[in-house]
């Protein structure tokens, strides 16, 4: 007798005492599957017959339940479950974890429930337990169903209970046995010419019927295509496309999800009461032409999508909507929901339409994850996630990738069929250019970026943003741009340092580049120069201003001096120049924090332990054994004198200007252009010419990744520089912006010396179990916000060198402000 259940699910075994539940679970199921009620009672009371117990030990086991749930493990719960609520519970726990939950009922005779009790010395109760049980198990039989349980299967007699196989099912959205290749088509939305002609230039043969219709398309070997859902509405042929895609859906040339338009469609073929809106009116009067049987065909085929799918083993996600990491191939209401609808702020836009939440920006999955739903004017890859849905209907385009090539192919709509609500791009509010808004930066918002998509900013962040602009900032008319923060390099494996050069030069080999770029990394303060020829600021990267008065004045007025002189207005036809760079000493602006922080706890440090070294010294010399401690102190010691030493290195007094340095790296912008399609030797090289007792220059060298030499000498140089007390170098792709086949790569990562993360880490770091625990350390987190971060920069740059309005720029200034909120370990 097979028991179908779900590969994951939650499978509840249901009966009175007696009814041999337990053995059934002990046949069926791995140990480690099966949570007891009376194994959880006895692991909070000593007693597994402790009915007072009962409470905690569900509490424990809901608990375990859940966890296991969560990680994606079917599990079985061993108890009487004959009461609803105790049911209502499980099923409540399947659905918060989106699973399926399956009823196993054991239903023996009465007689045999008792025999089996009698035979146990641990179960003294009367019979009067087993019939309270049956009695309540009598009543909710016919009502499993109805109370959610997704399968449910009744074992009366013996003979069943010893023939019972289990047969775990492949859920529906599992494909994750195709391979691929696939090419992924995004909304098609009724235009049929449009996907004839991307399907054609895909390599697929059309096969038409003897009216010329195409109802199959012949990929090329080996391939598949998939659909993202929204085939029908809004398009002049809903017909044509349904006969194409269903045609290649069955003769397994294609895949396709559901869409909320194919969802809505059915109820309507059904004759529910829904509105005719957003294109189903069209859709049904086009459908009204058709024969009864495709009608049938069509509501048969819609209604049997599945609303996601997992495909090559797990490597890629296909859904509607899109889809969260934490809903793969799980099954419910709320995952189905998600796949179809996506998800919204609550909010409405100036349209009327819900505004949608950026989800991708947070997918840190991976599983690459292919979906439609939103139209958006160009493809663009964030974290892994990529919308097809480029607005065919709309007039824009019809999209498709390659998988797993990541090669994007698309054709242009013949015309706008449909005008849109909102336009494909919308367009910019009306203000006065330097008129600034409250509205423009408070709330939970997305940014558009150029290179990475729509980048979400949370409420909180804003606020907190909020409050730093409106009381620390710059004037926003020279607040044009904030730097990114900076990832270190992946954490190396080597026993004594937790970075090392060779790990970034094979993270950007692995990401396909192969030149980069190390320059020595001043310890200073990140600063970002904005030259004018009558004006300027030099500010913080949080956007703080370095100096004021008259120190900031003579400060801009060397670097306007240095600029008139390499003629950098004239090169670039500019009145303005953006610079990045880096103000040195560390003390010039961080004087307070070292004494307070960094000072205290090396004075601190050094006094307690040469105390302490000496009292064990007396105490050796008077025979006291105490060789262990006073070596451990001794080497706390020698920590303490290093960590003292390293952040001593990168101070040395100013006076007004007076030893002040500046290091420029890179010219950001102009008027009327950016510069980060230059290479950093050009960048260089240009700010090299800046002459004068306050700049310094960066020392670096060009390493090909793939050249064992060169990353030798590199390492080299890297040993030297930390060795003498610097800091360490910054690895950059040579050519600046760089994409990969994941979108951005990382613009720059750190590569900071062993002594130099004394002062990140403290004294001690450098000790074995220290290090170990260092090791841990994860900079997922960072360098997603560094990406975040640089596309706001770039975005910023590009708005700023167009001359669009103040607030436009500071839009995304703001956004990199609130985001530096995240809480992400700050030493990384």
């Amino acid at each position: 007798m097979e028991l179908k259940i779900p590969e994951l699910c939650l499978v509840v075994l249901v009966g009175a005492s007696g009814s041999g539940k337990s053995t059934f679970a002990r046949r069926h199921f791995a140990p480690t599957q099966v949570l007891s009620s009376d194994y959880f009672r006895g692991l909070v009371a000593d007693d597994q017959n402790d009915q007072s117990a009962s409470a905690a030990a569900f509490d424990v086991l809901h608990y375990v339940a859940g966890k296991r749930l969560d990680a994606g493990r079917t599990t079985v719960v061993d108890a009487t479950n004959v009461r609803p609520a105790d049911r209502a519970h499980l099923v409540r726990l399947a659905r918060e974890h989106d699973v399926l939950p399956v009823a196993i009922v054991l239903d023996p005779p009465e007689e045999v429930c008792l025999a089996r009790n009698a035979e146990r010395p641990d179960r003294d109760f009367g019979p009067h337990v087993v019939r309270r049980h049956r009695a309540a198990l009598r009543k909710s039989l016919k009502h499993l169903a109805k109370e959610g349980f997704r399968k449910v299967h009744v074992l009366r007699e013996q003979s069943d209970v010893d023939s019972a196989v289990i047969v775990p099912e492949r859920l529906l959205n599992n494909l994750r046995h195709e391979t691929g290749p696939f090419d992924v088509i995004g909304d098609v939305h009724g235009c049929r010419a449009e996907l004839e002609e991307l399907l054609t230039e895909l390599g697929y043969d059309l096969v038409r019927d003897a009216a010329g219709r195409a109802v199959d398309a012949v990929p090329p070997v080996g391939r598949r295509a998939a659909f993202v859902g929204d085939l029908v509405d809004r398009g002049p042929d809903t017909p044509g496309v349904l006969r194409l895609v269903m045609g290649m859906v069955d003769a397994g040339h294609a895949f396709a999800v559901c869409g909320n338009h194919e969802q809505k469609l059915v109820r309507a073929l059904r004759g529910r009461d829904v509105q005719l809106k957003h294109g189903l009116a069209e859709s049904l009067a086009q459908l009204a032409g058709e024969s009864d049987e495709f009608r049938r065909a069509v509501e048969r085929f819609c209604d049997g999508l599945v609303a996601h799918y997992v495909l090559d083993g797990g490597n890629l996600v296909l859904a509607h909507a899109g889809l969260p990491e934490r809903y793969h191939g799980r099954a419910s209401g709320r995952v189905r929901g998600f796949a179809l609808y996506g998800d919204t702020t609550g909010e409405t836009d100036e349209y009327g339409l819900p505004v949608r939440y950026p989800w991708a920006n947070e997918y840190r999955g991976r599983a690459t994850v292919l979906y439609g739903h939103t139209p958006t004017p160009e493809v663009e890859w964030v974290n892994n996630t990529l919308c097809l849905d480029t607005g065919v209907v709309f007039g824009g385009r019809l999209t498709a990738l390659r998988y797993p090539e990541r090669e994007v192919v698309s054709v242009p709509a013949h015309e706008v069929w449909y005008e849109p609500v909102r336009p494909l791009v919308a367009p910019e509010p009306e203000r006065a250019p330097d008129v600034l808004a409250l509205s423009d930066v408070t709330g939970r918002r997305a940014v558009d970026t150029t290179h990475r998509g729509r980048v979400a900013v949370g409420s909180e962040q804003a606020a907190s943003a909020l409050e730093v602009m409106s009381r620390f900032a710059v004037d926003p008319n020279d607040l044009l741009y904030l730097p990114p923060t900076m990832t270190p390099t992946a954490t190396s494996r080597r026993p004594d340092v937790l970075e090392h050069p060779e790990d970034a030069f094979a993270e950007y080999r692995a990401a396909g580049v192969r030149e980069v770029i190390c320059e020595e990394k001043h310890m200073g303060s990140r600063a970002v120069v904005l030259v004018r020829r009558d004006s300027g600021v030099v500010h913080t990267r949080t956007g703080r201003p370095f100096f004021t008065g008259g120190v900031a004045d003579e400060l801009l007025a060397r670097v306007r001096a240095a600029v008139t002189d390499a003629d950098l207005w004239g090169r670039f036809d500019t009145d303005w120049l953006l610079i990045d760079a880096e103000l040195l000493p560390w003390n010039a602006k961080a004087g307070g924090l070292i004494k307070d922080q960094y000072a205290a706890v090396g004075a601190a440090a050094l006094g307690a332990l040469s105390a302490a070294s000496d009292v064990l010294a007396q105490a050796a010399a008077r025979g006291v054994d105490v060789a262990d401690l006073a070596a451990r102190t001794g080497s706390r010691l020698s920590n303490a004198a290093r960590y003292r030493d390293a952040y001593r290195h990168h101070l040395w007094p100013t006076e007004g200007l007076e030893g002040v340095r500046l290091a420029p790296f890179q010219l950001l912008a102009a008027r009327g252009r950016t510069f980060y399609d230059r290479d950093h030797l050009w960048h260089l090289e240009t700010l090299g010419g800046l002459r004068g007792e306050l700049f310094t220059p960066t020392r670096h060298r060009v390493v090909n990744t793939a050249d064992d030499a060169q990353v030798a000498d590199a390492v080299r140089w890297w040993e030297e520089l930390t060795a003498a007390g610097g800091e360490g170098v910054v690895v950059k792709p040579l050519a600046n912006l760089t994409k990969g086949a994941r979108g951005l790569v990382q613009p720059g990562v750190k590569v900071r010396g062993r002594e130099y993360l004394r002062i990140v880490y403290g004294p001690d770091y450098t000790e074995p179990d220290n290090l170990a625990r260092l090791r841990k350390r994860s900079v997922g987190a960072k360098r997603s916000l560094a990406l975040r971060e640089y596309a706001l920069g770039l975005e910023a740059l590009d708005r700023a060198a167009r001359g669009e309005p103040l607030w436009r720029v500071h839009e995304c200034v703001f956004a990199v402000l609130a985001l530096e909120s995240e809480p992400v370990d700050p030493r990384l």
